[in-house]
């Protein structure tokens, strides 16, 4: 007789442990702080991109400075009306503002990088053309003459 043998007519199945469950929810919770980004700025302008016939991907998004031009959304049409506004950060501005906001952005960027930066003008396909040619000759007086235009694709 084995001392071991014993009774082997039932065997159970051990119980599963939950002892590490912990620390991979902790873990997949941690990973997805990290890789998650949160938007910047509070679109306070309404802007339904126009469609365009070919869309180039922008490579570097770190290099890019948002100028958004709508009209104010429920919220802030109260106070600021229903034309066209400029949205810069996260303030209405006027073309006069856009040369301290491209120096801002230049300053904020490092040396090496500050020939890439690229200007991305986000219309709304209604805005009249008028503020988005005005918007265009401040940046070139700002010497910001990279810009890009946001669209969304065509079917």
């Amino acid at each position: 007789m084995s001392k071991f043998g014993g009774n082997n007519s039932k065997k159970e199945v051990p119980a599963v442990t939950s002892s590490s469950l912990s620390d991979i929810v902790f873990m997949l919770l941690f990973f997805f702080m990290v890789t998650t980004q949160l938007r910047e700025t509070e679109n306070k302008v309404i802007v339904k991109l126009p469609e365009a016939s070919e869309v180039v991907k922008l490579e570097r998004k770190d290099l890019a400075s948002y100028i958004n031009i709508g009209s104010p959304t429920k919220t802030y049409q109260a106070q600021f009306g229903t034309d066209a506004r400029i949205q810069l950060n996260d303030s209405f501005k006027t073309v006069d503002d856009i040369r301290d906001f491209i120096a801002a952005e230049r300053d904020s960027k490092s040396e090496a990088d500050r020939q890439f930066m690229t200007v991305n003008i986000r219309a709304d396909q209604d805005v009249r053309m008028g503020i988005i040619t005005d918007v265009k000759q401040e940046l070139r007086r700002c010497s910001a003459l990279k810009i890009m235009y946001s669209a969304r694709k065509g079917e």
